[in-house]
């Protein structure tokens, strides 16, 4: 029998308890203030053009079967596009795609102009050419969880850095990482030794 104290869970909607007493958000948004976290940008296209977004929630869930989650809040121009369609492209940007992670960021921008590099892959989506490692998968489940919803994502496919390559070297590669409300990058000046 479930605690009358946590969240139920139904028809893929969480609702919290009402006698409960929560953080405020100011609070909330001040814990996570120095929770660092990666950089990535969600693209998708459900038959009316791509749509594209930044966003700092995608982690991974499972390497098999291959699963991974983001969540898309409800402000967001994109996320009606990206909650309609069958499959997304996530892109994880190094600190060199900085300039790509604020366009996406920015209201009302057009996030595919004509002077940054595209693709279309074969399957219809647009990919932006210059991330560094792009994953397209598609959407296994939606939870609505307040003014977001939360994206299941199973991989199908990926572009990844060549075996060999400075991508794969920690000491070349500097991902871009948000951080107390700002833009770093991660270098070999932030490695500790364990």
């Amino acid at each position: 029998m479930p605690s009358e104290n946590l969240p139920i869970i139904h028809d893929g909607i969480i609702d919290p308890p009402h006698d409960v007493e929560v953080l405020s958000a100011d609070e909330f948004k001040l814990a996570f203030r120095n929770h660092p976290a990666g950089v990535a940008i969600v693209t998708a296209d459900a038959g009316n053009g791509p749509v594209a977004m930044t966003v700092t929630s995608v982690f991974s869930v499972s390497a098999e079967p291959p699963l991974l989650v983001f969540s898309a809040s409800a402000q967001s121009s994109a996320t009606p596009t990206i909650t309609e369609a069958k499959t997304v492209v996530v892109h994880l940007l190094g600190a060199d795609q900085l300039h790509l992670a604020k366009l996406a960021a920015t209201s009302g921008a057009n996030r595919f102009p004509e002077d940054i590099p595209l693709e279309k892959l074969p399957t219809g989506e647009t990919v932006y050419s210059e991330a560094h490692a792009w994953i397209r998968g598609r959407t296994v489940n939606k939870l609505k969880a307040g003014n977001s919803t939360v994206f299941l994502i199973e991989a199908l496919e990926a572009k990844t850095p060549e075996a060999g390559s400075a991508e794969l070297d920690a000491s070349s590669a500097h991902p871009l990482v948000y951080h107390n409300r700002t833009w770093h990058k991660l270098d070999s000046n932030s490695k500790l030794e364990a």
